[in-house]
C-alpha cells in the first residue's frame, strides 16, 4: 500500500532534480509540475526537515509564512507553466533536506529535495539574466517536408544567458524539459495546436514565440500538417492535398468529370452548324420527346386532328343557319301568290 502511495504522489508532484549542489553566496532555481487538475489553486509551500511530518514551512505561495529564511526564499505558482521554487544568498548551513508540498486535506502531496551547499571557490558568479528565446527548425522548411508526413525538430535557444534550462509548453501543459522538439505524425493528431517554449535560469525567464502546427490530413504515418514559426517561410500544402483527394477518389467519381467533358465537346460541336434551323438530330429528338407519357408526334397529330374536326363542325354549323334563314324567306313568297 505505501509502494502504490509513493507511486501516485510522484504522478501528482514531480521536480526536475532530486538533489542540488551550490555554493556559498550563490543560488539555485527548482522546477516542479503538478496536476493541474485537481490543485491548481492550493497552497503551494517550501519546507525543511528530515521528515515530511515535522518540516518547518519557509515559504508557501501565498506569501503568509514569514522566517528567518523567507527573505531568501520564493515559491513561485505559475499555474499550467509549473511551480518554481528560488532560493538566493546561500548560506553553509542552508544543507539539508527539504520539501516541495501541495496542502491538501488529511495529507499533503510531498517531494523532497536534498540540498547541498559547499563553500567553494572565493569567485562570485554572476548569472546572466536570459535573452528571449528564439524558434527555428533543425531542417529546411523550403521543401515543405511536413506536405509528405516527414518529421521535423524545432530548437528552442537563447543568445544570451547562463545556467538556462529550455521547457516545451502544448497549450499551458508542459512537455518536456529540452531545448528540442520533436514533430511527427504519431505526435501532432488535432486540427491545430499551439507550443511555445520557456527559457529560464537563476534570475530571469522568458517565453518564445508561437509555434503553429495545422494538421491537414491526420495519420499515423504520411500525415500531412503545415507549422508556422515567426522569421521562418510561410507555405502551405495546397497541392498536397489536391493530389491525395485525387489519388484517394473512387474510379466512380471520375465518371461525371468524363461525361462533363464529353458534354462540353459534343456542346462545341453542335455550336458549329448554326447554319441549320433544326438538324437531323434535333428533330430526331424533337418528334421522339416524351410528352406526359406519350410521344411528341401523336400528340401533335391529335391536336391537329381535333383542330379540324371543330373546324369542321363549325362550318357545318354555319351552313345550316344559312339554310334555315333561306327558308324562311321563300316561304311568305308563296303564300302571297297562293292568296291572289
Amino acid at each position: 500500500m505505501e509502494a502504490e502511495g509513493v507511486v501516485k504522489t510522484s504522478l501528482q508532484l514531480q521536480c526536475d532534480r532530486k538533489q542540488i549542489t551550490a555554493h556559498v553566496g550563490g543560488d539555485f532555481l527548482l522546477t516542479c509540475s503538478y496536476d493541474t487538475s485537481r490543485y491548481l489553486y492550493s497552497k503551494k509551500y517550501w519546507c525543511r526537515g528530515n521528515s515530511r511530518e515535522t518540516c518547518e514551512i519557509l515559504v508557501d505561495s501565498e506569501r503568509r509564512t514569514q522566517t528567518k529564511s523567507t527573505h531568501r526564499s520564493h515559491v513561485k505558482d505559475a499555474r499550467r507553466r509549473g511551480l518554481f521554487v528560488k532560493v538566493t544568498h546561500l548560506q553553509s548551513d542552508d544543507s539539508g533536506v527539504y520539501w516541495v508540498g501541495i496542502d491538501k486535506i488529511y495529507a499533503d502531496i510531498m517531494t523532497s529535495v536534498k540540498v547541498v551547499v559547499t563553500e567553494g571557490k572565493n569567485i562570485t558568479f554572476v548569472s546572466v539574466p536570459v535573452s528571449k528565446p528564439s524558434l527555428w527548425p533543425l531542417s529546411s522548411l523550403i521543401n515543405r517536408p511536413t506536405c509528405w508526413g516527414q518529421p521535423v525538430t524545432v530548437r528552442c535557444g537563447c543568445a544570451r544567458g547562463t545556467g538556462i534550462r529550455y521547457t516545451w509548453y502544448h497549450e499551458q501543459t508542459v512537455l518536456h524539459h529540452s531545448s528540442d522538439l520533436k514533430l511527427h505524425c504519431g505526435a501532432v493528431k488535432r486540427d491545430s495546436s499551439d507550443y511555445y517554449c520557456v527559457a529560464e535560469n537563476a534570475v530571469s525567464s522568458l517565453e518564445s514565440g508561437v509555434l503553429s502546427v495545422q494538421v491537414l490530413m491526420p495519420a499515423d504515418s504520411g500525415c500531412i500538417y503545415v507549422i508556422n514559426i515567426q522569421g521562418q517561410p510561410v507555405y502551405d500544402c495546397a497541392d498536397r492535398m489536391s493530389t491525395t483527394t485525387t489519388a484517394t477518389t473512387p474510379s466512380p467519381t471520375t465518371t461525371p468529370s468524363l461525361t462533363t467533358c464529353q458534354a462540353t465537346m459534343k456542346t462545341h460541336t453542335d455550336t458549329r452548324n448554326y447554319s441549320f434551323p433544326i438538324n437531323q438530330t434535333d428533330q430526331e429528338q424533337l418528334f421522339s420527346r416524351p410528352w406526359m407519357g406519350m410521344p411528341f408526334w401523336y400528340t401533335l397529330l391529335r391536336c391537329i386532328s381535333f383542330a379540324s374536326l371543330l373546324m369542321f363542325l363549325i362550318i357545318v354549323l354555319r351552313c345550316t343557319k344559312a339554310r334555315h334563314k333561306r327558308a324562311k324567306r321563300k316561304r311568305p313568297v308563296r303564300f302571297r301568290h297562293l292568296a291572289q
